[in-house]
């Protein structure tokens, strides 16, 4: 109570200066793209209704974020309409109510229309190998982030190390990253965050057996990753 006094004393003697806000940008003025992939086991583990968790994915795409070098981040750049179709996405991304809240947070940073984002996305998702140790995973791993970084780069060779940065929470994979430019070729990071972890746990997709996700390259199983 004290603080708010006080606070307000010096509000009536000095000008104050109110927080700064979120700043808009606007549509189309960013400087690369974040290829956001979640490891759908780690979500599912605490997300069991979610619509993604009976089909027992690996990894998703979360979004394609329109990124600059610093924060504030372009959020929210326009009131353009989402896809005419969402239901023509779920093979990238199979939650409709992610799918919507991507495109108003993100996709209308883009400067493209809710189409022409998506297939974009679904675009970068596919350039993205997934190792073979992250496919179809069957038991729990644990590894450094430094290792899951070799393991994409060893699968992606064109891709710079740079490019690529792991997630995590809890100790726990959560995502990898790729920054990508405008025209979707793999780019070295700016200001992205990564796992500062020493080793995190990469939860299985539970299920044994599995097809392979629709679109990805197909590759013998690896249990151990070299």
């Amino acid at each position: 109570m004290k603080s708010i006094v006080l606070t307000l004393a010096a509000c009536v003697l000095l000008p104050c200066t109110p927080a700064p806000a979120q700043v808009k940008s606007a549509p189309g003025q960013f400087d690369f793209y974040l290829l956001n992939l979640s490891w759908s086991p780690e979500f599912c583990a605490t997300h069991a209704s979610a619509p993604e968790c009976a089909q027992h994915l690996g990894f998703i795409v979360h979004g394609l974020w329109p990124q600059i070098a610093a924060p504030p981040y372009p959020e929210d750049c326009s009131n353009a309409p989402g896809p005419t179709d969402p239901s023509q996405w779920t093979d990238i991304t199979p939650d409709p109510s992610l799918l919507e809240h991507e495109w108003q947070k993100h996709g209308t940073c883009s400067g493209l229309s809710a189409d022409a984002f998506f297939g974009q996305e679904r675009k970068a998702f596919h350039e993205v190998v997934v190792p073979p140790a992250l496919l179809n995973l069957n038991h729990q791993l644990s590894l450094p982030p430094k290792q899951i970084v070799i393991l994409f780069t060893k699968a992606n060779p064109t891709f710079p190390t740079s490019s690529i940065v792991v997630s995590c929470g809890n100790n726990q994979l959560t995502a990898i990253e790729v920054c990508m430019s405008k025209s979707l070729t793999p780019i070295a990071c700016s200001g992205v965050k990564a796992c500062h972890a020493k080793t995190v746990k990469i939860p299985p997709q539970i299920k044994t057996n599995m097809e392979p996700q629709a679109g990805r390259p197909i590759h013998p199983q690896i249990t151990t990753p070299d």
